[in-house]
């Protein structure tokens, strides 16, 4: 990816899927013993799949220069599972090193819930359980963080979940692929989803972290009866062996009639780490967090569709929408963004619809896309095409 460092004064839709090829080239596909294949010919297909959000087998029926779709997802299935998420999280390090620098940066952490319909690959443990949607509750879950950057909101790390292992675990992992970034990371915003004792003790020992607190109890319902901002502590399973104790800013912002809605609203956060804002400060920071919507839209946009219960197929395809959503950030801000005074004015016509669109453009004559079909030799009867004359 060198070009991006030194780039022409013109970009081209040829450059753009070279560049993405390059990514995808570090993905190791060994491939079955005994087959012959051309590795460029599946990731061009793996590729097209993510940029049109279709199937490889659309992909494979809709032009001449693929292999089956069948023969393309057995090589596809010889990706080694234990190097994917290694190898993943390195390149969207390689991705940071770009364009973010040295400076320290806060990490959103959120779950992606992809919905799922079939059954386990191996073992029920596979699945987790999320709220219904679409028919079923089942699903494959990632663990995904991204910088809090209006510009270049790279995400930065990602890990699988399990549905018989902690959320803990989960937080532990990408814990070890966070603290790998070539950045110092100075806090943390997380959702609803991270409120327990296990996720909380593992993300203030690392950074501060802001999160909301779900108002259960009558301790917490006591703290919440108030009509001003003010910093308290909580006692999580107060008086057991369990006890965990972290600050609480209770803030309360009035509704100002958004979504119709008036008078005041109180909201406490877990907020260890930041007694130096105001409770309020501490709830603007957690608002920022907002952007982590569009990242995630963006990042099912390039997705491809698949029916297989392998979940190593399955990461690897969110693996590639993650990696291609970086790099239209990267080239973006790096290539196209006009310099001046107070950052860079980013170009508001090459959205990522376009980006994909190009590398779409690219592989269509690559793969030789099929533009004809052959009829059927009979037409519309004639009788069909006659009007009545009664």
């Amino acid at each position: 990816m060198r070009f991006l460092y030194h780039p022409d004064t013109v970009l081209t839709a040829f450059d753009l899927e070279n560049l993405a090829l390059e990514l995808l080239s570090e993905i190791p596909i060994p491939g079955v013993e005994g087959c012959g294949f051309d590795s460029g010919v599946i990731r061009q297909t793996l590729l097209q799949a993510a940029v049109e959000q279709t199937s490889i087998k659309a992909v494979s029926d809709d032009t001449r220069g693929t292999y089956s779709d069948d023969y393309t997802l057995t090589q596809l299935h010889t990706v080694p599972a234990e190097e994917l998420e290694r190898l993943a999280n390195h390149l969207l390090r390689q991705q940071a090193t770009m364009i973010l620098g040295p400076t320290p940066r806060i990490i959103c952490l959120d779950f992606v819930d992809i919905q799922y319909h079939g059954c386990s690959h191996l073992t029920d443990g596979e699945l987790c359980h999320t709220t219904p949607r679409d028919g079923t509750s089942k699903c494959h879950r990632y663990l995904a963080g991204f910088v809090l950057c209006r510009a270049k909101p790279l995400i930065v790390a990602v890990t699988a979940v399990r549905g018989d292992e902690s959320k803990n675990d989960a937080v532990e992992r990408l814990l070890d692929h966070v603290v790998a970034l070539p950045f110092d990371v100075v806090g943390f915003l997380c959702d609803r989803g991270f409120y327990n004792r296990g996720c909380i003790q593992q993300l203030r020992a690392t950074a501060p972290v802001a999160l909301p607190v779900i108002g259960r109890g009558e301790r917490i319902a006591e703290k919440l009866e108030t009509s001003i901002s003010y910093w308290t502590e909580y006692a999580m399973y107060e008086g057991s062996e369990r006890e965990l104790r972290f600050p609480l800013a209770v803030c309360v912002p009035y509704q100002q009639g958004n979504r119709g809605k008036h008078g005041l609203l109180v909201r406490a956060y877990v907020a260890c780490d930041l007694a130096d804002r105001t409770p309020k400060e501490v709830e603007a920071l957690y608002q920022k967090r907002s952007a982590i919507e569009t990242a995630f839209r963006t990042m099912r946009e390039a997705r491809a569709r698949t029916t297989t219960t392998n979940p190593v197929i399955r990461l690897l395809f969110v693996v590639v929408s993650f990696l291609l959503r970086n790099l239209w950030l990267i080239v973006r801000w790096g290539v196209l963004a006009t310099p001046r005074r107070g950052g860079r004015a980013l170009p508001t016509w090459f959205r990522f619809e376009v980006f994909r669109t190009w590398i779409d453009h690219v592989l269509g004559e690559r793969l030789v896309r099929k533009w004809a079909a052959q009829t059927n030799g009979v037409g519309i009867p004639a009788t069909y095409g006659q009007l009545d004359a009664g």
